[in-house]
């Protein structure tokens, strides 16, 4: 019986040692979030209560924190893709962030900021519109962005008048 448990002791050692380095190796990739980490290494048959351990260490030692992955994965969209706030929510909880945490991600943005990305993706990818047809493509654009409806529609009405504002800002 000794035996037995020691082996098993041993066993649930070398599962966590391995969980711990595959843990580090996945974040020396790229960030992650924690429910990210934990899919990793189910994928790879770690169990469970190695996985709690490595997803413990990770955090403890600061590689780990989904509050920073979502501030700047945000900064990142809004800035290297110009996504709207709501593509930006969807994306973080699909990626397993706490409501929470994407709130506060996404609530630094004023509405008068998201309108003046959202004029700069127009500007940047079409005409002023001509017709409906043309308004409905812009409007239909920045909502795939991710912007609000209201405030694709009024970046599309002032895309269209030329008072973008994004004009003026270059």
């Amino acid at each position: 019986m000794d035996d037995l448990s020691a082996d098993r002791e041993d066993r649930a050692a070398r599962d966590r040692e391995r969980a711990i380095q595959l843990g580090y190796r996945a974040i020396g990739h790229r960030e992650r979030t924690v429910a990210e980490l934990r899919a990793f290494l189910e994928r790879k048959r770690v169990e469970p209560e190695a996985i709690e351990d490595a997803v413990a260490e990770l955090t403890e030692a600061g590689f780990l924190d989904d509050a920073r992955y979502a501030q700047r994965f945000a900064e990142d969209k809004r800035e290297l893709e110009r996504w709207g706030s709501e593509r930006i929510a969807r994306e973080l909880q699909r990626r397993g962030v706490a409501l929470d945490l994407i709130e506060v991600a996404v609530a630094d943005r004023s509405r008068e900021a998201e309108l003046e990305t959202a004029l700069l993706v127009l500007a940047q990818r079409v005409q002023p519109p001509r017709d409906d047809r043309d308004r409905d493509r812009a409007w239909r654009l920045l909502v795939r962005r991710g912007y609000e409806a209201e405030v694709a529609y009024e970046a599309v009405r002032r895309h269209e008048g030329g008072a973008g504002g994004a004009r003026r800002a270059a």
